[in-house]
């Protein structure tokens, strides 16, 4: 077997530039979605003591946003502030209250959803995990983010058909759904989405044909074409992959030929390697 197969999925979706969470750090997550709301009016701890150390000033932070919230639940700057001092504190379960609370105050922020159905997965509470992405793209068919996270959750399941059905169920609501609000689902990202799934289960003629197919369809997009070419790749068509590639070089922007002239290296190794150096992966 080739060493190329080990990490394909999170390989293929870093090359083409497709929304992911994956091997995500919730510490950085959540540091992402809370930057910038800090620096707003925020009920500010009081009677706080001389701390000895950084963990005692935070816990005292964290009783601060505490009383803050005894007194007004809702108050979207304090859960902010306690999910960000957990954070802080390594407390990952304590964030997932007030996240819950987050997003159930705010039902148009997505990403609060997204941030805590990935810290339920986190923790290990993958079925809860599995809910929370399910009922976002309910509401939401096109947020990728979503189908995204629940996709690669149910793939480390070893459950590739029900994360073939969650993609094809959003793309059977496309047109539909295009025809009411057009761009709301993104069918070529979608669609990338699938081939992706594809790969990971090796089920290469079904792969490079939802490839091939959307390099036909969207002819400017450089996307489909990186798809393409890595599956030639895998398949051992070396000369295939590189044309492949070199086209999608000339389409992609600037932020992104870097990424495609690395795989483009990759095949230049693989067929300066030696036979065995390929196939063993030492």
């Amino acid at each position: 077997m080739s060493k190329k197969r080990s990490g394909w999925f999170s390989r293929i979706v870093l090359a083409i530039g497709l929304i992911a969470f994956l091997g995500f750090s919730i510490a950085p997550l959540l540091g992402g979605v809370l930057q910038g709301t800090q620096g707003r009016s925020t009920p500010t701890p009081t009677n706080t003591p001389s701390a000895t150390t950084p963990d005692d000033d935070l816990k005292a932070q964290e009783r601060g946003y505490k009383l803050v919230l005894e007194r007004e639940p809702d108050n979207r700057t304090a859960l902010r502030g306690l999910i960000d001092v957990r954070r802080q504190l390594n407390d990952v379960e304590g964030t997932v209250a007030p996240l819950e609370r987050l997003a159930e105050l705010n039902p148009e922020e997505s990403r609060f959803r997204v941030l805590l159905a990935q810290t339920k997965q986190y923790l290990g509470d993958r079925e809860g995990a599995v809910e929370t992405y399910r009922a976002l793209i309910n509401q939401e068919p096109g947020n990728v983010q979503a189908l995204q996270g629940l996709v690669t959750l149910l793939l480390q399941e070893n459950r590739p058909e029900s994360a073939i059905a969650a993609i094809e169920d959003v793309l059977q609501l496309a047109p539909q759904a295009n025809q009411a609000e057009p761009g709301s689902i993104d069918v070529v990202s979608t669609q990338l989405l699938l081939g992706q799934v594809y790969a990971e289960q090796q089920r290469y003629d079904q792969a490079l044909n939802v490839f091939e197919n959307l390099s036909q369809e969207h002819s400017s997009d450089f996307r489909p074409l990186v798809g393409k070419g890595l599956i030639l790749e895998e398949m051992g068509q070396l000369d295939e992959a590189r044309s492949a590639l070199n086209t999608a070089l000339d389409l992609a922007p600037a932020q992104q030929r870097d990424r495609i002239q690395i795989l483009l290296e990759d095949i230049q190794a693989r067929e300066a390697a030696p036979p065995e150096e390929t196939e063993s992966g030492e």
